[in-house]
């Protein structure tokens, strides 16, 4: 018999990069629909799904800054970079039969919703996934905090992050074979370590709100149905 979902409702934060597949640049479709069957099958569960996606696959405006933009104005851009990206994952999982939604913080009606906090439950609750576009709407904060933001303003039982390992790491198990994954690590833990797992505005968020953080390996197929029953490779990120 399958398990059941461990959470109701979960938010799952991509990164921009995690959409390029093996590209140096943009969207890679069969990388965007494999997640998309994920999502599907974590929705057929009867789990609330809402997503947060990065820009970075687009722009970054840390980049932007770092080549001497302005800082505000570099990190706009980045900002509509994620709209581009949110817009992609609505068309793909509704290809798949998965009613979707994006909403933006940075209002743009003529391509999707503004971001209105009770609209959104609202879709969840009609089994839609919103897809949150735009970050907070402010610069200086990364999609990663916005992930935190929204998974507290949406009562999310836990925030997902899909990576390009399954869960966090001493080092780099890429270029560290030997590098120890962590099977539960403390708030704390990852920010005392400097581990790089999210930034620490996003990390003191969940901490404060005790949102679970779970990171896992986005590009295993079925990795995130496994995760919501609480099986397969992960570390989760708690209080104690």
């Amino acid at each position: 018999m399958t398990q059941p979902a461990v959470y109701k409702r979960v938010l799952l934060k991509l990164s921009g990069e995690a959409l390029m597949g093996r590209r140096e640049y943009g969207l890679d479709m069969d990388t965007v629909g494999g997640i998309a069957n994920d999502i599907k099958a974590v929705v057929g569960m009867g789990v609330e799904v809402c997503v947060v996606i990065g820009g970075g696959n687009i722009f970054r405006g840390v980049s932007g800054a770092a080549s001497g933009m302005d800082r505000a104005q570099a990190d706009y851009m980045g900002m509509l970079a994620t709209v581009m990206n949110a817009l992609a994952m609505q068309s793909v999982l509704e290809q798949r039969g998965v009613p979707t939604r994006v909403q933006s913080a940075i209002p743009m009606a003529t391509v999707c919703e503004p971001y209105i906090r009770r609209r959104a439950e609202r879709h969840m609750e009609k089994g839609r996934v919103v897809v949150f576009a735009a970050g907070t709407g402010n610069p200086y904060f990364t999609t990663d905090t916005a992930a935190a933001l929204r998974a507290n303003e949406m009562n999310c039982d836990a925030l997902l992050k899909g990576t390009q390992v399954d869960g966090v790491y001493s080092a780099d198990p890429r270029k560290v074979p030997d590098a120890k994954r962590f099977q539960q690590l403390t708030y704390l833990n990852v920010l005392a370590n400097d581990l790089a797992v999210m930034d620490a505005a996003a990390i003191s968020l969940a901490r404060e709100n005790r949102l679970p953080i779970i990171v896992f390996n986005i590009h295993a197929p079925g990795a995130f149905a496994q995760v919501m029953r609480g099986e397969g490779a992960f570390t989760k990120i708690i209080e104690n």
